[in-house]
């Protein structure tokens, strides 16, 4: 059975708590992969104004997403809008509501950290939250309610507030070898007819089928 176009809405059939992200989320400054769905009981097309906060154009950071990403509901990813200017006595962020005395919101008064960048086959659950500027590792899971101010290695598993790892998927020489094999990457009829190697855990049989 090939696998559905990336741009179906709903994707589970009789569910509309899910959607594919590619089918509703249009913002230049938003990038997401094939098959990365968002699911939320309340409507999954809100996930821009229910998820990505403070993310303002002029500040230009991207929030970059990746292939076959699961965002569970109420996931938050902070982009660097959230930030005010802490060198001087006040943080109250003056420019950015119009007062023409204040001092520019530069990126360095602000201490902007760059695009968030949540890379494939990435698991986030249900109210994690991903601070501004950190990059998610292919792979990775990170738990319910998760809070993540540091970047996140590859097939890592991180829980808590603060976010910490607290174990690595696979050995690694295994990580090496999906991050080699990047089966994210294939055509979809060649997904479609591995799938019980990419779910599986024989990493000899997937590295046979690149």
């Amino acid at each position: 059975m090939p696998l559905p176009d990336p741009m179906t809405r709903h994707p589970i059939p009789g569910w509309k708590g899910t959607a594919f992200l590619k089918a509703i989320v249009d913002h230049p400054l938003v990038e997401v992969g094939d098959y990365s769905y968002y699911d939320d009981s309340r409507g999954p097309e809100h996930f821009l104004a229910r998820c990505v906060r403070y993310h303002f154009d002029f500040i230009g950071d991207r929030l970059i997403i990746g292939k076959f990403v699961a965002i569970a509901q109420a996931a938050q990813f902070v982009m660097n809008g959230a930030n005010h200017p802490m060198g001087g006595f006040s943080t109250f962020p003056f420019g950015m509501i119009g007062c023409e005395e204040a001092p520019p919101m530069t990126p360095e008064r602000l201490a902007l950290r760059g695009d968030m960048v949540i890379g494939n086959d990435v698991w986030i659950g249900r109210e994690a939250v991903i601070m501004p500027g950190v990059t998610i590792g292919d792979g990775a899971i990170i738990g319910t309610r998760a809070q993540v101010a540091r970047d996140v290695p590859p097939y890592a598993v991180v829980v808590g507030n603060p976010g910490r790892v607290v174990k690595l998927r696979f050995a690694p020489e295994v990580i090496a070898a999906l991050l080699d094999i990047r089966w994210w990457d294939w055509a979809p009829e060649k997904i479609a007819r591995n799938l019980a190697l990419i779910a599986g855990a024989d990493i000899d049989a997937l590295r046979a089928a690149v």
